[in-house]
């Protein structure tokens, strides 16, 4: 899907009723684009042979379902590779800085979502939570990434806290830097601690240990804190040595 296919199910979406191309024509032109009704008119029938519209008679067309969760996946995945490509070319010292100020940030909210989680998870999350640590393991056995399985975890932990507000704190900075070259060689090189952390948070949250939680979560940020610090070092020398 381009751009412009991606930006066209936007117009249609936000619209909230059926439009016709000189509809979407007008919206592009006011963005500094400027195509034919003719243009629009095809790639409207692309995207709804595609799934994504759907065509009510002469009144033009709405948006589908599988359009809408298009328009989604389509917008993370492009915000993860744009920042995933600012972080590989912007390492250097002053990233250093900025990664470690990320996980001074997660300290702060997450030694409070695991303390509120361990009050507030469901049974169902509890399971979830021990899904996503098999599969991380299963996916280190066969040498997968595992960045996307650290990130649900987290996330998981920070929805059962109950609280939107940290919640949407802990997502945005979930994406910064937590699926760079640098954690992901992180994870390789001490993974076998950070799996020990992740079940003694798991466990404190199972027993709905608040203190634990708290404990445990605080415990594993802060050694994270000092490995970025110790590895930075080699990681920038194998880079030298590899580019």
């Amino acid at each position: 899907m381009t751009e412009r296919d991606l930006t066209l199910l936007e117009i249609v979406a936000e619209a909230g009723e059926p439009v016709g191309s000189w509809y979407i024509v007008d919206k592009f032109e006011e963005s500094g684009v400027s195509l034919s009704s003719a243009t629009i008119g095809r790639m409207l029938n692309q995207l709804e042979k595609k799934g994504f519209l759907e065509k009510h008679g002469i009144k033009g067309r709405t948006i589908t379902e599988k359009g809408v969760d298009a328009i989604s996946t389509i917008r993370k995945s492009m915000k993860l590779e744009e920042h995933k490509k600012n972080l590989d070319d912007l390492i250097n010292s002053d990233v250093l800085h900025k990664f470690l100020m990320v996980l001074e940030a997660r300290q702060a909210i997450e030694r409070t979502t695991a303390k509120l989680a361990a009050e507030r998870i469901t049974d169902d999350e509890i399971q979830a939570l021990e899904r996503i640590i098999h599969k991380q393991q299963q996916d280190y056995v066969e040498h997968n990434s595992i960045a996307q399985d650290d990130i649900d975890f987290h996330r998981t932990i920070a929805l059962a806290s109950r609280n939107e507000a940290l919640y949407s704190l802990y997502m945005m900075l979930s994406l910064m830097g937590q699926q760079s070259e640098l954690f992901e060689e992180l994870r390789k090189r001490v993974h076998r601690h950070y799996m020990g952390s992740h079940r003694a948070i798991f466990d404190a949250l199972k027993q709905r240990n608040p203190e634990k939680a708290e404990k445990s979560m605080a415990g594993h940020l802060e050694q994270l804190c000092k490995d970025v610090n110790t590895y930075w070092h080699d990681f920038q020398e194998n880079r030298k040595i590899t580019i």
